[in-house]
């Protein structure tokens, strides 16, 4: 993995932690993936350890878990 994974799920706090880690880290360094849209990578998220998001999956695996906004059990429904 060469770029890092920003997880979220839409809520407030997620909006505002994705826009500090694209003025942070660019968004050329980063790849956004919104779980309350895009249901088919809950598995992958929960696989790389994502337990709430937002979230952030460095390139060597390291998941930064950020101002909480929803557990993965929210996310799910």
């Amino acid at each position: 993995m060469s770029k890092s994974i920003f997880y979220h799920a839409g809520c407030p706090v997620c909006i505002s932690a994705e826009h500090d880690i694209v003025n942070l880290i660019g968004s050329e360094n980063v790849e956004i993936i919104h779980l309350g849209e895009d249901h088919t990578q809950i598995q992958n998220a929960e696989k790389a350890g994502i337990q709430s998001v937002p979230a952030l999956l460095t390139p060597n695996g390291n998941v930064l878990h950020l101002n909480f906004g929803a557990s993965m059990a929210d996310v799910k429904g």
